[in-house]
């Protein structure tokens, strides 16, 4: 372009500068070449302006003189210079102003999310027609008005207040908030509690029975004592460190799950260390503490060569009659009918306690009707629902202790144990009607004298509440709303001026047509009890076999330690010289590997899923909604710890 407008007359020099300059204007990084144009005349000027004018190119004077571009040059160094040691003083002040910020960077962040935090509640506020002071509408528990009031005397002094504050309390439609006061051992189990729903306003509260219900259900099917006592070790050094642990605050969502729930692995540890002592079983073995009360007779070779033999527990000489102190008999570890008998003593102990922790659900919820002071549903659903559930399954319940009473290794015809009749069949004919048919050689198909009556009763009284609980709470209901229909039409009774002499006579308004919004709330009650009849019925039976998960967790956690100590410790214990002993220990590293992850950690959190499942579903809904909403105070610690948790996001 130069070389056309000027026609040759130019001399031009260039040089790209390889590192990109800085746009003071946009900030962006920006390629820049270097030129100078030599030319001659005022008329070749003005085009060459012109043309680098054009292409946006900034112009720098160049004297004519060699001396004045030397004192130019030298002038633009210094320039430089002075730029960067001003630089270099700016940079060295914004470090020292940063690292002193630095130090209250802390105390400013709270400081500043304290204010945010008090000026967004004060914004809530309504302001006094005088102008002079706030009025809020807040909820805050009884039991700390006396706090709240020398909390706000406090404040008034101190901020040097003329007008003093009032605190009154009122009256409301809206349904309060739910407070339950914890502490950091109760606080866990309650959070396993507010999981399934907030309790209503005066709703009684399950977490003080799940405190012991929750442990003690997970040791029955968690019962080990080995395996209970590394539970309880962990726990208890999380709860003897817990103030250095708490002070280590980690991102680690499993480290931080099993340190806020360290009380309730401690009860589950304690609890399971219980339960694997009346089980006689510590990491698939048993204690001989006591001594075995069976004997045998048979020698060594006899034993060793028939298999098949078996001890009599109706002789003195085999059995000692005496039952065990605590627990089982640890012979039971060497028997090869075992899992048969800890089959049917663990199923029946399922059974009793899954009864007696419905038959509890339910005798809670007649606090809540107490309190509430609904005495309809104490007749219609507290009581048929006792009834139902007491003669029925408690009644089986009965009968499996009736059965271990009566029928024992000594007993004669008809009373011996193969005369005792199944408590299943016993059931399942009672409800069906059914005659019990005797078993061979046995005169009696009953345990007790009149037991098929008392069936019978047991069965049509339970049959009998399945109506009342249908159709007692909607028709009573029904009829009071037409009493007072009825009341209402009468005590507004109009009058008409019909007759001369001004006389009036009373006529009676007509009722609302038909399918109004009377009906429709009936047919919602008809609704709802029939769906809550048909869940408690049928939830009665499924709930009762639900408790079997404790029966068969437990039997499986046993089996599945005694398969792992067969398969794998017992490997290090074949070798007799000094290398067994060295292989010994990587046996035993694999073999404790094994137990810590698989049986103490995942059959742990199975069996701890399982409980919890028992405690909402069999237990909770028996007498627990769960429909409020939980009480959120003001609170700084909370407000912190949302804010710097956003922070780190």
């Amino acid at each position: 372009m130069l070389w056309r407008a000027c026609r040759g007359n130019v001399f031009l020099r260039q040089a790209e500068i390889e590192t990109p300059l800085e746009d003071p204007s946009t900030g962006d990084q920006v390629h820049k070449s270097v030129f100078i144009i030599f030319f001659q005349g005022d008329q070749l000027k003005s085009r060459v302006r012109k043309i680098c004018e054009g292409f946006r190119a900034t112009l720098y004077p160049c004297p004519e003189a060699p001396s004045q571009r030397r004192e130019m040059a030298m002038g633009v160094m210094t320039r430089i210079e002075d730029l960067n040691t001003v630089l270099g003083q700016t940079q060295d002040h914004r470090h020292r102003v940063l690292v002193a910020a630095a130090k209250n960077i802390k105390n400013w962040f709270i400081k500043v999310v304290k204010i945010k935090a008090i000026y967004h509640t004060l914004n809530l506020f309504n302001l006094d027609v005088t102008q002079k002071c706030l009025i809020a509408e807040c909820w805050v528990p009884l039991l700390d008005i006396e706090t709240i009031q020398l909390a706000l005397r406090r404040g008034t002094e101190r901020s040097g207040s003329s007008v003093p504050p009032i605190l009154n309390r009122m009256d409301t439609f809206e349904d309060p908030p739910t407070y339950n006061r914890t502490n950091k051992f109760t606080s866990a189990f309650q959070n396993l509690v507010d999981a399934y729903g907030i309790a209503s306003y005066r709703e009684i509260n399950p977490t003080p029975y799940t405190i012991i219900s929750f442990p003690f259900l997970f040791a029955v099917m968690f019962g080990d004592l080995g395996h209970g006592c590394l539970m309880f070790l962990f726990a208890a050094f999380l709860v003897l460190r817990e103030k250095p642990l708490a002070a280590k605050k980690t991102d680690n969502e499993v480290w931080n799950i099993f340190f806020a729930g360290r009380y309730i692995i401690l009860l589950m540890g304690l609890f399971s260390m219980y339960t694997g002592f009346i089980y006689n079983d510590i990491f698939s073995k048993s204690i001989n503490l006591f001594g075995s009360h069976w004997h045998t007779n048979y020698n060594e070779s006899t034993v060793m060569e028939n298999k098949d033999l078996q001890i009599n527990p109706s002789l003195s000489s085999d059995y000692d009659q005496v039952p065990y102190p605590v627990g089982l008999d640890p012979v039971w570890q060497l028997a090869l009918n075992k899992i048969v008998f800890l089959n049917a003593y663990k199923m029946k102990i399922s059974i009793i306690i899954g009864v007696l922790h419905m038959l509890s659900g339910v005798s809670l919820s007649l606090y809540n009707y107490r309190y509430f002071k609904d005495r309809l549903s104490i007749y219609c659903d507290f009581i048929p629902q006792v009834i139902f559930l007491t003669f029925l399954f408690f009644y089986m319940v009965l009968l499996m202790f009736i059965k271990w009473v009566s029928y024992g290794p000594q007993n004669d015809f008809p009373d011996s144990p193969a005369c005792a009749p199944s408590i299943l069949i016993t059931f399942i004919n009672m409800v069906l009607f059914k005659d019990a048919v005797a078993l061979e050689n046995c005169n009696t198909v009953y345990m007790f004298a009149g037991q098929g009556a008392l069936q019978k009763f047991l069965v049509i009284v339970a049959l009998l509440c399945v109506p009342i609980m249908l159709l007692a709470k909607p028709i009573y209901i029904m009829r009071q709303q037409k009493d007072k229909h009825v009341q209402l039409v009468n005590g507004h009774a109009t009058t008409e001026n019909g007759d001369a002499e001004g006389a009036g006579r009373v006529v009676q308004q007509p009722p609302p047509p038909a399918g109004g919004h009377d009906e429709n709330e009936i047919g919602e009650l008809f609704i709802h009890q029939g769906i809550h009849t048909i869940e408690y019925v049928l939830g009665s039976v499924s709930h009762t076999a639900s408790y079997l998960r404790l029966w068969a967790l437990s039997l499986a956690h046993a089996q599945l330690s005694e398969v792992l100590w067969s398969m794998v410790m017992t490997k290090g214990l074949i070798l007799n010289s000094w290398i067994g002993g060295v292989w010994l220990w990587f046996v035993f590293g694999f073999w404790a590997i094994l137990t810590v992850g698989i049986l103490v950690l995942m059959e742990g959190l199975s069996a701890f899923l399982h409980t919890l499942r028992l405690h909402w579903v069999e237990f909770q809904s028996k007498f627990y909604k769960g429909l409020g909403y939980a009480f959120a105070p003001f609170s700084f610690e909370v407000i912190l710890n949302t804010a710097s948790t956003a922070v780190e996001e």
